[in-house]
């Protein structure tokens, strides 16, 4: 396993990361691989399956040496019934961070995120927050995830104005088939100091060829994707990735994640994995080098089915 520096941080982290939203029996073999493999970074969030994959992963690492690990949690979306159990308040922030540190059975995370932008809250109020936890030694380091780039500059403007701790990462989603962080937030991020971790590499299974063209999805998958991701022309694109993976000696999983991981800005991808053997195949790409004719040809084959620009905005314009 290699390692890379968060952002300009002195922190290392993984350059493989394992995400845990799960709070099946499954988790345990899971963060076990993951750690057979190498992978020292493992990432979660208090609102995924309402507070319980924070136990799941608190209780997968008993036992770990604390000081082994990055454990890294996010705040922001829907925690409970009230009108402060979300949002990026000082409220919510500082009732949170003590709910997630009880249930991952730790004194401490090395990265709390914002895990959307709340235009609800001043951003001052928020930074100054994460500010006084970091002070307080249960926050290490703080960082977002899914912010604009303005969103990101007026933060480093207020911290730098008022002496408080940066954004040393940013966690977007980003893989060969979404790459709208390219024109704006990753230049802005690499000038910054800011390292990305990014989300689903493989696009949630696309990349992974786990889909094929011709073939209605299950549907599980069509609840969980974009119709534009399951059409027969953005699969029958990714078929045609297979043979490139296959004379690398990856497979299709691998291949994604080694693209995400080309670039030196990138801090880590985050890859999840529901059973031991999947997390091992992910923890294998760390290190592979793609040459430039490899990433012309995918770029030659992928190149009308890429989103280059977002959708809609990333974080909603009002609470949940």
């Amino acid at each position: 396993m290699k390692f890379r520096h968060l952002g300009h941080s002195g922190l290392m982290v993984s350059e493989i990361a394992y995400g845990n939203w799960l709070t099946e029996d499954t988790v345990e073999p899971c963060v076990h691989a993951a750690l057979d493999a190498g992978i020292t970074t493992f990432d979660t969030a208090d609102a995924y399956a309402e507070t319980r994959a924070e136990e799941a992963l608190g209780q997968a690492l008993r036992g770990v040496r604390r000081d082994s690990v990055e454990i890294l949690t996010k705040i922001y979306w829907p925690t409970g019934p009230g009108p402060n159990d979300r949002g990026l308040s000082r409220k919510h922030i500082m009732r949170s961070i003590d709910g997630s540190l009880r249930r991952l059975g730790t004194d401490y995370v090395d990265l709390y995120q914002a895990h959307r932008y709340d235009y609800a809250t001043p951003l001052e109020e928020t930074l100054r927050a994460f500010d006084d936890l970091v002070r307080s030694g249960k926050v290490l380091y703080v960082g977002v995830s899914d912010w604009t780039a303005d969103q990101l500059a007026d933060a480093l403007r207020i911290a730098d104005d008022l002496g408080l701790d940066r954004i040393v990462s940013n966690q977007p989603q980003y893989n060969m088939l979404r790459r709208v962080i390219e024109p704006e937030i990753l230049p802005l991020c690499a000038k910054e100091g800011i390292g990305q971790l990014v989300y689903q590499p493989m696009a949630q299974g696309v990349l992974a060829g786990r889909y094929s063209p011709g073939q209605a999805p299950p549907a599980e998958a069509r609840r969980e994707f974009v119709d534009r991701l399951l059409t027969d022309d953005v699969l029958t694109r990714v078929e045609r990735l297979r043979p490139i993976a296959g004379d690398l000696g990856l497979t299709m999983a691998q291949l994604a994640i080694a693209w995400v991981l080309r670039g030196l800005e990138i801090s880590a991808a985050i890859v999840g994995g529901s059973r031991p053997e999947q997390v091992r195949d992910s923890a294998a790409a760390s290190g592979v080098t793609l040459g430039d004719d490899v990433l012309g040809a995918i770029d030659e084959i992928l190149d009308d089915v890429v989103e280059r620009v977002a959708d809609g905005p990333f974080s909603p314009l009002t609470r949940a």
